[in-house]
C-alpha cells in the first residue's frame, strides 16, 4: 500500500523578544510623529508662508495624501523586498523631506515637502506587518497591539512636542529636530532591525494589481477598512480643528496651552494592547461596536457646554482621550482581523486597509478647517459626526445579518 506523503508545515514563529517589540514600537512612534508635528502649528505655518486660513488644512492634508500614496505603492513592497532595506530607504526619504520643509521659502514648497514626509513615513506600516510575522499566532494581537501603542504614542506626543518647541523657538526648529532624529533612527535600525526576506515572486505591476483583487475578494478587509476610515475622518477633523478653536477668541490658549491639551490624548494609547488582547480572545465584535460608539459619544459631549467655559474645556479634554481610545482600539482590531487572512500578503492587505483610512483622514482634515472657518466648532463637529454614525449603522446591519 502506498503511503501518502504529508505536507510539510511551516514552523510557528518563535516568541518575539521584548527588546524587539520595544524597538519596533519606538521606531513606529518616532516615524509616524513626522506626519503630525505640523497639526498644532497650522496657524503659525500658514501665517509665516502666506497660506489663506481656508486652505490651512492643506498643511495636514498633504502629508496624509503622501502617506496614502505610500500605503498604496510602497507598503505592498513589504511582500516583495527585504523589509529592513525598504524601511531604511523610507526613513531616509523622510529625513530629506523634513530638512527641506524646515527651510521652505513658500507655502507651495512646504506643501510638496509635506507630501514627501507622508510618503516616507509609511515605513511604520512595513514595521507593523513585520511584527505580525515575528509573533506566534496565539499572541499576534497582543504583539501588534503593543507595537501599535508605540505608533499611537508617537501620534499623540508629536503635537505637544512640536507645540513646545515652536513656543520656545519657531516651527522651523521642529522640522530640523525631526530630520536629525530620522538620521539617528536609521543608524539604529540598520544594526538592530531583524531581517525578513519575503518569498513572494511577483513583478511590481502584478503586486499592485493584486491589491484590487484582494479588496474585491475579501469582505472582512472591506468592512474593517470602512469602519476605520469613518473613525479616522472624525479623528483627523478633531485634531486639525481643535488647535484653531483653542487658539481662538473663546479660549485664547498659547502654543504651550495647546500642547498640554494634546498631551491628554496620549492616554488613548492604552487602547492598543487592550484591544489586541480582546481580539486574541475572540471578542472583536463587541469591542468594535464599543469603539465606534465611544467616538460618537466623544464628539457629542463637546456640544454640551458653551465654548469658552471651564466645563467646555474639560469636555474637550475628555473627548480627546475618548476619540483617541476608540480610534486606536478599532485600528488594532482591524489589524488582528486582516493579518490572520493571508500571511504572504500582509503588506498588501495592510496597504489597502490603511490607504482607505488615511484618504478619509485627509478629507477630514480639509473638511474640518473648511467647516470651522464657516460655522465654528458646532458645524465642524456635526461634519465629523456623520461618518462614525454611518459606520455604526453598517456595523449594526452586519451584526443583524450575521456577517460581523
Amino acid at each position: 500500500m502506498d503511503h501518502v506523503k504529508a505536507p510539510r508545515l511551516a514552523p510557528s514563529p518563535a516568541q518575539i523578544s521584548p527588546g524587539t517589540i520595544l524597538l519596533l514600537a519606538a521606531a513606529c512612534g518616532l516615524i509616524v510623529a513626522n506626519i503630525y508635528y505640523a497639526q498644532p502649528l497650522i496657524g503659525p505655518i500658514s501665517q509665516s508662508l502666506g497660506l489663506a486660513p481656508q486652505a490651512a488644512g492643506l498643511i495636514v492634508t498633504m502629508s496624509q495624501i503622501g502617506y496614502g500614496a505610500g500605503l498604496m505603492f510602497i507598503v505592498p513592497l513589504g511582500d516583495l523586498i527585504e523589509n529592513r532595506r525598504l524601511v531604511l530607504a523610507s526613513v531616509a526619504l523622510s529625513a530629506v523631506a523634513l530638512a527641506a520643509a524646515a527651510f521652505a521659502p513658500s507655502a507651495a514648497v512646504f506643501l510638496v515637502c509635506a507630501g514627501a514626509i507622508g510618503l516616507g513615513s509609511v515605513a511604520v506600516q512595513i514595521l507593523v506587518p513585520l511584527a505580525a510575522h515575528l509573533a506566534p499566532d496565539a499572541t499576534r494581537g497582543r504583539v501588534v497591539g503593543m507595537v501599535s501603542s508605540g505608533l499611537m504614542i508617537g501620534i499623540m506626543l508629536a503635537r505637544p512636542v512640536s507645540s513646545f518647541i515652536a513656543a520656545q523657538s519657531s516651527w522651523r526648529a521642529v522640522f530640523v529636530a525631526s530630520a536629525a532624529m530620522m538620521v539617528a533612527l536609521a543608524a539604529v535600525l540598520s544594526r538592530a532591525l531583524p531581517v525578513r526576506a519575503p518569498e513572494t515572486r511577483m513583478t511590481y505591476g502584478a503586486l499592485i494589481a493584486s491589491m484590487a483583487h484582494l479588496a474585491a475578494a475579501t469582505p472582512i478587509l472591506r468592512r474593517r477598512a470602512f469602519y476605520q476610515a469613518c473613525l479616522f475622518f472624525a479623528f483627523s477633523l478633531f485634531w486639525t480643528t481643535t488647535p484653531l478653536l483653542l487658539a481662538g477668541p473663546h479660549y485664547q490658549l498659547t502654543q504651550n496651552g495647546i500642547a498640554l491639551f494634546a498631551l491628554a490624548g496620549v492616554s488613548g494609547a492604552i487602547a492598543a494592547p487592550i484591544s489586541g488582547r480582546l481580539a486574541d480572545r475572540g471578542l472583536s465584535r463587541p469591542a468594535t461596536g464599543a469603539a465606534i460608539a465611544v467616538v460618537i459619544a466623544a464628539l457629542l459631549m463637546t456640544l454640551y457646554a458653551a465654548p469658552g467655559s471651564s466645563l467646555a474645556l474639560a469636555l474637550l479634554v475628555a473627548a480627546a482621550i475618548a476619540i483617541d481610545f476608540g480610534v486606536q482600539a478599532n485600528l488594532v482590531l482591524g489589524f488582528r482581523a486582516i493579518f490572520a487572512l493571508a500571511p504572504e500578503a500582509r503588506g498588501r492587505l495592510n496597504g489597502v486597509y490603511l490607504a482607505s483610512l488615511f484618504a478619509a483622514g485627509a478629507v477630514g482634515s480639509a473638511a474640518g478647517a473648511w467647516a470651522y472657518a464657516r460655522g465654528g466648532w458646532t458645524l465642524a463637529c456635526f461634519v465629523g459626526l456623520a461618518p462614525p454614525l454611518v459606520a455604526l449603522a453598517r456595523f449594526l446591519f452586519s451584526v443583524a445579518r450575521g456577517r460581523e
